[in-house]
This record gives structure tokens, sequence and C-alpha cells, in this order.
């Protein structure tokens, strides 16, 4: 992490389940509460019709049911990186630790140290979010240029998302 941005960790947690491509549920090992995470600095396509949803239609110029399809494939890859019950650490900025739903803004990371943000971004699964700062945003939309040009993930059938 940069020296200039004030981060936090939260460890003692596990994966309850995936959500959809950029966020899931995590349960607190000590008194097994359930808290939101929202993947930070990421954006996968959604799964259902939603605002959301529209802005990206509107956006992308493609059509809403193809990025609920990219959607179902972000959320399938995550599935399968992201195991239930594993253990995981999060990793939240000082000024970028909450979203407007309340749900808890964090890099993820795995028992094996590598970060779910990061290998979502890398593998062509999301892109970076870069309608709010955080700090690896430099570095995760070289990641995201990179898997575009190599034709990763969901680019292996579409150019933008």
């Amino acid at each position: 992490m940069n020296a200039i941005c004030t981060t936090f960790q939260k460890a003692h947690l596990k994966i309850a389940r995936v959500v959809d491509g950029d966020g899931l549920i995590a349960t607190n090992l000590f008194n097994n509460k359930e808290e939101e995470i929202r993947l930070l600095g990421i954006d996968a396509p959604e799964l259902k019709k939603c605002r959301k949803l529209i802005q990206d239609e509107k956006e992308t110029h493609i059509a809403g049911e193809f990025l609920m399809h990219l959607g179902k494939l972000s959320y399938q890859y995550l599935i399968k990186i992201a195991s239930i019950d594993e253990p995981i650490t999060l990793v939240m900025e000082q000024d970028n630790h909450t979203d407007l739903y309340g749900r808890t803004l964090a890099y993820v990371y795995l028992n094996n140290g590598r970060c779910l943000n990061e290998i979502l971004i890398k593998e062509g699964y999301a892109k970076p979010f870069d309608k709010y700062y955080c700090n690896k945003l430099a570095e995760y939309q070289v990641l995201h240029v990179k898997a575009k040009f190599e034709r990763k993930g969901l680019y292996s059938i579409t150019k933008t998302f």
C-alpha cells in the first residue's frame, strides 16, 4: 500500500457467499455476524435489472441482457476463486471504508496472499471503478488495459463492458 493512504485491516473473517462479480458476504469468526463486502476499486457487470444496469447500458451502448450475461460470467469466476469458508483479510482505506449502501469497501486478500480485486481485473472479469478514487486505481487501470489487450475473461467475447 502507498504510505500516503492510511489503511487498516480486518481479519478473522471467512467467505460466507458470493453476491455478484464484485461483492461477497463474510462471516466474522468470533461472533458469527455477517458483513457485506464490496470489492474496492473494481466494477463487474450487474446480474439483474437495476438502476446501475440502466446507467451501464447508456454509457456502454450495450444491451442490458448482454451485460447481465457478462455479469453472470464474472459472478461464476468469482465463485470459482473465492471458496466458501475460506479465510480472508480485508484492507480498507481510511476515507473509503463504506459505500452509500453501508457495504464495507475493501481489498480482499485470500489466505494465499492474493488479492481478489486484483485477480478479477487482471483476468478480465472486472474493470477499474474510476467514479471514486482508490489507492490502487492507477495499478488497476494498467492491469485492465493488459487484460483487454490479451482478450482475457470477458474480453474474449466483447471489447467493452
